[in-house]
C-alpha cells in the first residue's frame, strides 16, 4: 500500500474519486464508526486537537457526523444527508484554520489505523481506495496558508 501524502497548490481542488464500495462491504458500518472513533481519539493528543471539540458530548456528535459522512461517501445509506443535509464539507470546515501541516497530521493519524485494518483482513485494494479518497479530498479542506 502507498500511504504517501499528496501535496497540492493552495486553493486548487483536484478531482476526487470516492472509495470503492468494497471498502464499506469489507469494513462494515460499525467498522467505519470504530475507525472514526479511533481517529478522533488519536487527534485528542495531537497538535491539531484545537481544531476539534473539547466537550465530550460535542466530540461524540462530531464523531457521529464524520462516521455518517464516510459511510455515505463509501456507498452506504445517506445518514449524513438525513441528519445534516448535503455535505458541503468545504463550507462546514471554513470556520477552522486548516493549513497544510494540520492536514498532514490528520492524514498521518489514519495510517496506523488503516494498517490495522489490513491486519484484520481488509484488502489492500479497498484500503488504498479509501486512502486515495482521504488524501485528495483533504486537500479541499486546506483553507489557510
Amino acid at each position: 500500500m502507498n500511504f504517501d501524502i499528496a501535496y497540492g497548490e493552495f486553493g486548487v481542488r483536484p478531482p476526487v474519486t470516492k472509495p470503492i464500495p468494497e471498502f464499506l462491504i469489507e469494513v462494515g458500518e460499525e467498522g467505519i464508526r470504530k475507525l472514526i472513533d479511533e481517529h478522533y481519539e488519536a487527534i485528542k493528543t495531537s497538535d491539531i486537537a484545537h481544531l476539534f471539540p473539547i466537550d465530550p458530548q460535542d466530540l461524540e456528535k462530531a464523531k457521529k457526523h464524520a462516521a455518517d459522512f464516510f459511510i455515505q461517501i463509501c456507498g452506504g445509506p445517506d445518514y449524513f444527508n438525513q441528519s445534516r443535509g448535503a455535505p458541503q464539507m468545504v463550507g462546514r470546515h471554513a470556520r477552522f484554520r486548516i493549513d497544510a501541516k494540520a492536514r498532514e497530521t490528520w492524514l498521518t493519524l489514519y495510517i496506523p489505523l488503516l494498517e490495522k485494518l489490513k491486519e484484520d483482513g481488509v484488502t489492500e485494494t479497498s484500503l488504498q481506495s479509501f486512502w486515495n479518497y482521504l488524501n485528495v479530498f483533504s486537500l479541499w479542506m486546506v483553507n489557510t496558508q
